[in-house]
């Protein structure tokens, strides 16, 4: 009884210790199920282990020979322990052993490695090697070993992540700092480039009125002097007519009183007493020979006859002159075939009656309306200015200029219309309509007008939304077109193939597309200045193959680079007041015959923005280059190999020094060229300058050089 007691007790520890080692050597299995899909995900082989770490034991659990074990794979080597009763228990084995596989060097790491649990020796799968037995104590130790390593692997991975992770947060926030840092710093020179900006075109702007004022005064003084001179001219000319008169009417004074003396000859031939009248100087073919004359007429009494009728003859003239006023308003003017009235105060249109008047000034009244017989009486008009009055579109009849025939000339500049005047005459040949409030042009808004010249629409409420693609079409003779301050922000379509200059000045534009100017290639002006442009809204299919543009000016846009694909024929080009930073390489070497006016003033080109090769193309053409106002540190390169450059302006940079051959070169062997050469408002010292860096000036009084700025304050000579 005690022996059965006693298998029966190391029967349950058997089985105790088998679930135990199955429950614990499943989730294990578990996970070395997941690391081995990883490892396989990750490119490694079913046998290889990370560097530095030997693969986990795998063991293969077998009964003693008293004991029989079916294994079965599920999630790694279970084990199913079965038991057989047979009649001698007492001789019955609940150990098992570690059996290593056959022909393995290392057992540990054999997949065939078996345990026996028997407490004895490893018994190899061979039964011709020795057996070492394993207690259930080593082999729990061997277990949690191995989950031990696992754990430790784990953890190391997971701290491996978790710095990992670290670092690239930090990252993130380097790069977040930096980003706005940089964003700060871009705001800023942002802010304070558009700053200078506006300050430069506040500049301009006060410089193109005072140059605005300064061309209309010249405008009026050079039209005073036309207008004396005309009066002058017809003064003499009627001088000279009155002088003609005069001798005809004293020619025919002189027969209508030598006719009498004629007839009567012979009776004063015969007197005995007779008186010489003193010798005329002899007119021929007019004047007859002298003879004598009567006793009682004296030659006092001849000159009062004859001023009596030019008396008479000026009484005369000044009464057809007050007839010939033609219902002519206080505070008017005629002289000729021109009346003037400018700034007389007129509220309605004047009825004049002068057939023969060709030139009608009303500019400066308050004139609101022009009834349809406002010309009735002054049909060969050529010439009418009706400048700043109070016209609007309503009080102009429709049928009011219709009937002048000859008319060539309209001006209704700073009016009120919005539209333009219909039934104007088909002869006319310029039409100036600026600062109104034209608010649209349609396609019969220049009906029959084949004649016409010059267009200017400037100053109105004008874009690309309210003027007709067809409204130019009947215009097909327009060489001249002013569209400027107005409201157009792309360039309007439908422009006349005989267009030779193009102004749209002060508007909104912000592209020029690639077909635009398709139809002008007459095309010889265009003037952009003042808008939205950047070099990457205009096409480069734009004007590149034109070739008759000869001018082009960009001032005061948007460019931050001189624009590439600029017309071939390009001589004039304007570039004032941007943003320019660089002029790109070889972007004039296309050009033919090639540029000569380049006007860069005003931007922000430095030291780097000139590039070795940004004039290719213009050393044999460039004529005047200016480059003031920029930030530039030394003359640019290939100025030296401009051999018929005349003006060249670097005043106001931050130039310090001029090396020899920076603007002259030494192997020139031609005239000199260079006419003014202006440096003055830099950091250069006059007297560290070679003789021969200005040997290309034609005299040393083209240079101009002082005065010059220091790191202190500036010098106050001037050179």
């Amino acid at each position: 009884m005690r022996w059965w007691l006693m298998m029966a007790s190391l029967w349950l520890l058997v089985v105790t210790t088998i679930q135990d080692t199955q429950t614990r050597s499943r989730p294990r299995n578990q996970d070395s199920e997941t690391r081995r899909g990883k490892r396989r995900r990750e490119g490694q082989g079913h046998l290889q282990t990370r560097t530095g770490h030997s693969r986990p034991l795998k063991i293969r659990l077998v009964p003693s020979p008293s004991v029989s074990v079916e294994p079965r794979d599920n999630q790694g080597d279970t084990l199913f322990l079965q038991s057989y009763k047979n009649q001698n228990l007492q001789e019955q084995h609940s150990s098992y052993n570690i059996i290593p596989a056959p022909h393995h060097p290392n057992p540990t790491l054999d997949p065939d490695f078996s345990l026996d649990l028997s407490g004895d020796s490893p018994v190899p799968s061979d039964p011709s090697k020795p057996e070492s037995p394993l207690t259930p104590e080593e082999i729990q130790r061997i277990l949690w070993r191995e989950e031990e390593e696992h754990r430790e692997e784990e953890e190391r991975l997971r701290k491996k992540d978790e710095a990992r992770k670290k670092r690239r947060k930090q990252r993130k926030e380097q790069e977040e700092k930096q980003r706005k840092i940089v964003e700060e710093t871009r705001r800023q020179e942002e802010e304070a480039r558009r700053l200078q900006v506006e300050k430069e075109e506040e500049e301009w702007r006060r410089q193109m009125e005072e140059s605005k004022r300064q061309d209309d005064e010249r405008r009026r003084q050079e039209e005073e002097d036309r207008r004396r001179k005309e009066a002058a001219e017809r003064e003499a000319r009627e001088k000279e007519r009155k002088l003609e008169e005069e001798r005809r009417r004293h020619e025919e004074i002189l027969r209508e009183e030598l006719l009498p003396l004629l007839e009567e000859e012979e009776v004063w031939l015969r007197g005995d007493v007779f008186q010489m009248p003193p010798k005329e100087p002899e007119e021929p073919d007019l004047i007859p020979a002298p003879i004598p004359r009567p006793p009682d007429v004296t030659e006092d009494e001849l000159k009062e006859v004859k001023a009596e009728e030019l008396e008479e003859e000026e009484d005369e003239m000044e009464e057809v002159v007050i007839v010939n006023r033609g219902g002519l308003p206080p505070g008017c003017d005629i002289s000729d075939v021109t009346v003037t009235c400018e700034n007389a105060k007129l509220v309605h249109f004047p009825p004049l009656s002068i057939p023969e008047l060709k030139s009608l000034s009303l500019e400066g009244n308050d004139i609101r309306s022009i009834p349809a017989a406002a010309f009735n009486g002054i049909p060969n008009l050529e010439w009418i200015n009706l400048k700043k009055n109070k016209l609007t579109s309503a009080g102009i009849d429709p049928k009011a200029f219709k009937g002048l025939k000859m008319l060539s000339r309209l001006y209704l500049d700073g009016n009120l219309l919005e539209a333009v005047p219909s039934d104007l005459p088909p002869t006319l040949q310029e039409l100036k309509i600026n600062e109104n409030r034209l608010r649209g042009i349609d396609e019969n808004s220049f009906q029959d007008l084949s004649n016409l010249v010059i267009l200017e629409l400037e100053g109105n409420l004008l874009s690309e939304g309210n003027v007709d693609p067809l409204a130019f079409a009947p215009l097909i003779q327009l060489s001249y077109l002013r569209l400027g301050r107005n409201h157009f922000r792309t360039i309007p379509q439908g422009l006349p193939a005989t267009l030779l200059e193009l102004h749209l000045d002060n508007n909104l534009i912000e592209e020029i597309s690639g077909t635009v100017f398709n139809q002008t290639r007459s095309l010889n002006v265009i003037s952009l200045r003042h808008n939205r442009l950047d070099e990457l809204r205009i096409a480069p299919l734009a004007w590149i193959n034109h070739r008759n543009i000869e001018s082009i000016d960009l001032s005061h846009n948007d460019l931050y680079l001189v624009p590439s694909y600029l017309p071939r024929s390009l001589v004039h080009l304007v570039l004032v007041g941007n943003n320019i930073e660089r002029i790109p390489g070889y972007v004039f070497a296309h050009m033919e015959p090639g540029l000569e006016y380049l006007y860069l003033s005003y931007n922000k080109l430095d030291g780097e923005g000139i590039e070795p090769e940004s004039f290719f193309g213009s050393y044999q053409s460039m004529v005047e280059l200016c480059l003031d106002h920029n930030q530039l540190v030394n003359v640019p390169s290939g100025i030296n190999e401009m051999t018929n450059i005349h003006f060249l302006r670097l005043n106001n940079n931050r130039i310090r020094s001029i090396p020899d051959e920076s603007i002259c070169d030494p192997n020139h062997s031609g005239d000199s060229t260079l006419v003014a050469l202006r440096l003055e408002n830099n950091y250069i010292d006059p007297q560290k300058i070679s003789p021969t860096a200005f040997s290309c000036v034609r005299s040393s009084s083209s240079v101009t050089l002082k005065p010059q700025k220091s790191d202190r304050s500036p010098h106050k000579t001037k050179h």
